[in-house]
């Protein structure tokens, strides 16, 4: 149940990174643009912070505890 449990952990981390990757490129094509869409540009932005702190959390998750 655990193996599962972390299996499901790390496929849903690939998946966010993923999506990180993705609104990081088209932020970065979104800044290049002649006419720059701010307020779309803000919202990617805040997606991506929220999707990094995700990542974080999940990392974390995976760590295993360990009593001292």
């Amino acid at each position: 149940m655990i193996h599962r449990d972390l299996f499901t952990v790390a496929h849903r981390l690939a998946e966010l990174r993923e999506e990180h990757r993705d609104l990081d490129q088209a932020i970065k094509l979104l800044i290049q643009a002649p006419q720059v869409d701010q307020l779309q540009v803000r919202r990617l932005k805040k997606r991506k912070l929220k999707l990094k702190d995700w990542i974080t959390r999940l990392e974390s998750e995976m760590i295993p505890d360990l009593d001292a």
